[in-house]
């Protein structure tokens, strides 16, 4: 019973937060994503001689501004970079060693010599995106002034005191050379930041050029989103395509480049474009697949790629199929039932040694049912099985059924966390209402069903040639 009643009382359910916050002897502050001060503990309050009240609302770099009597100050500008990276990337930040001066209480004016060791940390909300930021501090001061008193200092009477002297100014040598060191560490740091930073953009830049924009004037039964990860280099190789047919039938794919960068998103424009070619030349998505595999074997980096294509029949109200290695897309039907097209799956683009035909299934719809394609940054999570995300995504389909593709993108994309900016994968998404006819006014050519399609399923030797479990 006494053991019993330990493990209860250890299980944190009646620890009293805000005390605990308010004890802990390092010096803390909490800020909201635009850097209001919300609280703060004691011991924050003490190193800065400062009184809670006129701390909490107030804007940090307000309430702590640069020494105006030293023009060399940096405090304010290294802080709010600091601050910033946490914000976007959403990953912790520790700050190299440097002076800040604080302002005195209003009776002396005035601000006061200080050296700190800062660290700033984000708290997540459940979407994934930073809703609060602990920035947490070391007054170092005491430890800098004496170094700096002791190199000034005169010398020892006797041979032991100078031995001593000589030893503490070696140690204290080393001490400054290690500040100096980890300033210069920092200014590195910020300039790879500021290189990385090119690199994404650029990547990005490059990524969002061989994507189809896809207007809605252009496709109003479509919507299609792309969101790239979080990081500095994130920029990955997922991909869209969605492509009118001149028998007046769509296509539509999605698929994900192993890799990250500028590699990846070449890669990306290539396989998209082989892709889109293979559909106009050959008969079903199965048959298309099988091109891109071939043709993957000649693209440095493209091997394991995956990808789905679906190929959809206004005329016969069906949808062809096929999967490399890809999640399935899903069916919401009219009713809120949502089916995965699960019945046509195959391993990766290039996995096999020899080429063997790609299996390909075929699904009747009502008009009115949605098609949704998307790669795995949208359900896939670290340490957590792909079937609870492909779960999540079904009941969201399932709930923001009576929308339209466009609010229903952006439902999705919130309900699965990709907005908040806490995605550690690139997503793309595209969602398809299956309506008759899809052709704009003014297109040409007449409907007519695809007199080559392979049905029914034929299925590959493994469901998704992908592993379950993201590590």
């Amino acid at each position: 019973m006494q053991k019993g009643r330990g493990r209860e009382r250890a299980t944190g359910q009646q620890i009293d937060y805000a005390a605990l916050f308010e004890a802990v002897p390092s010096p803390m502050l909490v800020l909201d994503p635009d850097l209001l001060i919300v609280a703060v503990n004691q011991a924050y309050l003490t190193v800065t001689r400062q009184v809670r009240e006129d701390l909490l609302g107030r804007y940090v770099f307000d309430a702590f501004p640069d020494n105006p009597a030293d023009p060399d100050a940096s405090g304010t500008r290294n802080l709010d970079a600091s601050l910033r990276r946490v914000l976007h990337t959403g990953e912790r930040d520790s700050m190299a060693l440097q002076r800040y001066d604080v302002p005195v209480p209003a009776a002396e004016g005035g601000f006061e010599e200080r050296y700190w060791s800062q660290i700033n940390t984000p708290v997540m909300g459940p979407d994934g995106s930073v809703v609060l930021l602990i920035h947490r501090v070391e007054d170092v001061t005491g430890f800098v002034r004496g170094r700096e008193r002791r190199l000034r200092g005169g010398g020892a009477e006797d041979t032991e005191r100078e031995d001593a002297a000589r030893l503490a100014l070696r140690a204290d040598t080393m001490d400054a050379d290690l500040y100096i060191r980890a300033r210069e560490l920092q200014e590195v740091n910020e300039r790879l930041r500021k290189a990385h930073a090119r690199e994404r953009e650029t990547a990005l830049t490059l990524q969002r050029s061989m994507l189809p924009t896809g207007p809605p004037e252009e496709h109003p039964y479509a919507a299609v989103r792309y969101r790239p990860a979080v990081g500095s280099l994130n920029v990955c190789g997922d991909w869209y395509e969605l492509t009118e047919l001149a028998d007046g039938r769509i296509a539509v794919a999605v698929g994900d480049v192993v890799g990250q960068g500028l590699e990846a998103a070449c890669v990306m424009g290539q396989l998209r474009s082989a892709l889109s070619a293979a559909t106009r030349v050959v008969s079903g998505p199965a048959r298309a697949l099988e091109v891109l595999g071939l043709y993957s074997g000649f693209v440095d980096g493209a091997l394991a790629a995956t990808a789905v294509q679906a190929v959809i029949d206004p005329a016969g109200h069906s949808v062809a199929y096929s999967c490399a290695g890809h999640p399935p897309p899903l069916l919401l039907r009219g009713g809120g039932a949502v089916e995965p097209l699960d019945q046509a799956t195959d391993p990766p683009l290039g996995a096999r040694p020899e080429q063997i035909g790609r299996p390909q299934a075929r699904v009747v719809y009502d008009p009115g049912d949605t098609l949704v394609l998307y790669t795995d940054g949208l359900i896939e999570r670290r340490d957590e099985d792909i079937d609870v995300g492909l779960g999540r995504l079904a009941d969201s389909l399932a709930r923001h059924r009576g929308l339209d593709p466009e609010p229903m993108a952006d439902a999705l994309l919130a309900d699965l966390g990709v907005t908040g900016g806490g995605a550690a994968d690139d997503t793309a998404l595209v969602v398809i209402r299956l309506r008759d006819p899809f052709r704009r006014p003014g297109a040409r050519g007449p409907a007519r069903r695809d007199p080559d399609r392979r049905e029914p399923a034929r299925r590959g030797p493994d469901r998704r040639g992908r592993g379950r479990r993201r590590s």
